[in-house]
């Protein structure tokens, strides 16, 4: 069984492998709706071609200098072409016949671009042998590819090709590509779902019933299943139309169509006690303590969860902040004083944040400076130094 990574690994070595001196194929491998197309985008939004150094160029916008230029975006759905879509149309010149390249191939031969073949293992054979000879030698037909356009494919095979109608890539097939099998986390849906804008209710629903984000068993067709996608769909019909806050029938109606009855039913479940919930603003900035009776480790740890999103340990703590962090931190269970810790530690470079924060659990004697003593392996003088 081949070894799956998320997207935050795949972003940063497929950035390696962009950034060598020849710019392999890439092929992500997975199951359907788990944003292999949006983070193929996310990754060629970074990219750029230095025609003066004639290499890609990652995180430098284009028309920084003259010779930065955009890499063009072009998505082929390789399931639905013909070899005519590949190949192009015949010509005779010169008493010999020449293929003319389809406008998109062409393209990425004239200039440095992202060519991103998607459901390439829904291809006819007679396709994929093309993209054999793209992916190999990176040219076809005679015509080659501009050496800034580089290549991204994505394919439902692997471990999980026996549920989808799919064809195997054979051994010399595969071998032209460099494969990754993605397993994207909880947390790489969560971090885009913060960019994106995914509606609060949603997120924190999400986030506080992870097993709901998706169907990782086997797949019964007659049965509907949630996926990263679908709720991102449901997200943008529901917030459009405020339906997270409208009659709980109309939503789980909704809300079944796109995600299945299950997780239907506990999304509503969920909004019907979202009042319940304890906002990062209720504690850090006004203190409301009282809001923790009653919260299991669960609880505490989205809570958590909740501050890192928005960023709470990346900015520079205000002293209310700091004091009510620290009065949360003394008391929580130990499992999540931990997450606290790390999430504080890791937030900022400039350790501004951990120098607030201790000075706030050390002060006055505060019990609270066990907690940072068990962090340490129980050795006080850790603490104190």
């Amino acid at each position: 069984m081949a070894t799956a990574i998320d997207f935050k690994t795949f972003g940063t070595v497929a950035s390696h492998i962009l950034l060598a001196e020849q710019p392999y194929p890439i092929m992500l491998r997975g199951r359907h709706g788990v944003g292999k197309s949006q983070v193929v985008y996310q990754i060629a939004e970074r990219l750029s071609w230095d025609a003066e150094k004639q290499s890609i160029a990652l995180d430098v916008p284009a028309g920084t200098r003259d010779n930065i230029v955009p890499l063009t975006m072009i998505e082929r759905r390789a399931s639905q072409m013909t070899e005519g879509d590949l190949l192009g149309l015949p010509s005779i010149d010169g008493g010999s016949t020449t293929f003319n390249p389809p406008d998109w191939f062409k393209t990425a031969c004239d200039r440095p671009c992202v060519l991103f073949l998607d459901e390439l293992d829904r291809a006819i054979t007679e396709v994929r042998q093309g993209f054999f000879e793209v992916a190999g030698s990176r040219k076809l037909s005679g015509w080659k590819l501009h050496p800034g356009t580089v290549i991204f494919a994505a394919v439902n095979g692997g471990q999980h090709g026996s549920q989808y109608q799919v064809a195997d890539l054979d051994p010399a097939e595969a071998d032209r590509w460099i494969v990754f099998d993605v397993e994207p986390t909880v947390e790489d849906w969560l971090t885009w779902a913060t960019d994106s804008g995914i509606n609060k209710v949603l997120w924190d629903f999400i986030n506080q019933n992870r097993a709901h984000l998706e169907h990782n068993g086997d797949i019964d067709p007659t049965v509907v299943y949630p996926s990263r996608r679908s709720w991102d769909r449901l997200n943008g019909v529901a917030t459009s139309r405020n339906l997270f806050e409208a009659d709980p029938s109309i939503l789980y109606a909704l809300t079944a169509g796109f995600v299945g009855t299950e997780a239907s039913v506990a999304l509503v479940d969920f909004i019907k006690n979202y009042e319940r919930q304890i906002s990062v603003e209720d504690i850090l900035d006004e203190g409301m303590f009282e809001k923790l009776e009653d919260q299991g480790i669960t609880d505490l740890t989205a809570l958590v969860e909740k501050m890192d999103a928005v960023n709470v340990f990346g900015e520079e703590l205000s002293d209310n902040r700091s004091k009510n962090l620290a009065e949360l931190f003394s008391r929580v269970p130990s499992e999540v004083a931990m997450k606290i810790w790390t999430q504080l530690t890791s937030g900022r470079d400039d350790e501004v944040n951990v120098v607030k924060f201790y000075s706030q659990v050390c002060s006055d004697g505060r019990p609270v400076a066990s907690h940072l003593v068990e962090l340490c392996g129980g050795d006080g003088d850790a603490v104190k130094s």
